[in-house]
């Protein structure tokens, strides 16, 4: 019988030492998605020490990671996060940066985003030169960047579950005010039985959920839905 490329005989395990690269290389190229626990770490940050799951407590936390210190776009973005502090502090929501920068690189760095940016850094910045968070996170994408971290973000809600990924090339700025809009998309979603439609911003009217029937939609929102199709209803958003 001929044996097919790629396959083991039925008879012959795979040589073990085979087995384990195989399955090691799997598991580098696995991604993490939505919903997958967000693995816990320790790390040296700017404001001391962390183990990240007791960091984030029992609130949200961003996690986001930028290819370099002392560059352009990443001095932009970081100021612009410290500005945004009081309105992560209104949702309960925690932020934290990170690169494979020495520690002592961020502290220098802080200076010149203060400076610049007309700001203060109010959060933690994560010191990872071993790589050993952003190879966890898969932040190094090396048809992109060969030996910096990519502009990824991870959204971590208080389950510790990861509720949105988004990565930018090196070259884009991200818009944080997108972020803190997909924040408020997934606390109202958790507590209410509504989607949130293309383009919403908070305050706008929403979708209510397919799953809902007519009859518990006109109970749970005692303001009303407007039919535009069974499947499309819309109503005030509930928490406003």
């Amino acid at each position: 019988m001929t044996q097919k490329a790629g396959f083991a005989n039925k008879t012959t395990p795979w040589p073990r030492q085979r087995k384990d690269a195989l399955n090691s290389k799997l598991q580098r190229k696995m991604a993490l998605r939505l919903g997958d626990e967000a693995p816990n770490f320790q790390a040296e940050t700017t404001e001391g020490n962390i183990d990240f799951h007791e960091w984030i407590g029992d609130g949200w936390a961003i996690l986001f990671s930028h290819p370099a210190d002392y560059t352009p776009v990443c001095t932009t973005e970081l100021g612009y996060t410290a500005k945004l502090k009081p309105e992560f502090e209104k949702r309960g929501v925690k932020v934290i940066a990170i690169s494979v920068d020495p520690l002592e690189d961020h502290h220098g760095w802080i200076s010149d985003i203060n400076e610049t940016q007309n700001t203060t850094v109010n959060f933690p910045i994560i010191a990872d030169p071993d790589r050993t968070v952003a190879t966890t996170y898969d932040m190094i994408h090396p048809n992109a960047a060969e030996k910096f971290t990519v502009r990824s973000v991870f959204v971590i809600d208080p389950n510790k579950k990861i509720r949105l990924t988004i990565t930018y090339p090196p070259a884009t700025g991200r818009n944080f005010d997108e972020i803190l809009r997909v924040v408020d998309a997934l606390q109202l979603t958790d507590n209410h039985s509504v989607a949130t439609p293309v383009n919403w911003q908070d305050g706008d009217d929403c979708i209510v959920v397919p799953t809902l029937s007519d009859e518990d939609a006109t109970a749970k929102f005692p303001k009303g839905f407007t039919t535009i199709k069974p499947y499309l209803r819309v109503t005030p958003q509930p928490n406003k």
